[in-house]
């Protein structure tokens, strides 16, 4: 098979985080292991725009303190054919009372009208990611798990 027979695609996904200690995760239809929000780049979107509404559409989050760019692969998904995911991933922290809830998929895409049951796990964690959504979870050391804020150690 030549790359041309492979599909590329390409992705966001969002570590949001709360309280700089805890990654929020949910449990979905068709995987094993914890996800993130994510999903696909529409045609003419930006990915930091595809990023702040996968968010908003899979989580109901809708106010963000700031977001960062944190990395960008390229991970194949084994089946016939092969599909090459182009995957930016965005650390978004956010400031959210809930400890869990369930949101309703919005949106057009495929997951619309699913029940995602949210929920914060925290960091560093040992929990069983789906897709290898936690590869980059190690990038938020000095952004998450540090402390800020007034008396905070400087160097």
């Amino acid at each position: 098979m030549s790359t041309r027979d492979v599909t590329h695609v390409k992705k966001v996904c969002a570590y949001i985080t709360r309280n700089a200690s805890e990654v929020l995760v949910f449990e979905g239809p068709g995987h094993d292991g914890l996800q993130i929000p994510k999903g696909t780049v529409e045609s003419g979107e930006r990915p930091r725009e595809a990023m702040v509404r996968e968010a908003i559409e899979e989580s109901g989050l809708a106010t963000f303190e700031g977001l960062r760019h944190l990395t960008t692969d390229v991970w194949t998904r084994r089946e016939s054919p092969p599909k090459r995911y182009v995957r930016s991933f965005y650390h978004v922290p956010v400031h959210e009372p809930r400890d869990s809830w369930t949101h309703t998929v919005t949106g057009d895409g495929p997951e619309r009208g699913a029940e995602f049951e949210f929920y914060w796990v925290d960091l560093p964690t040992e929990a069983t990611f789906a897709l290898d959504l936690d590869d980059y979870l190690h990038t938020l050391t000095g952004v998450v798990g540090e402390p800020t804020g007034p008396g905070a150690a400087a160097d």
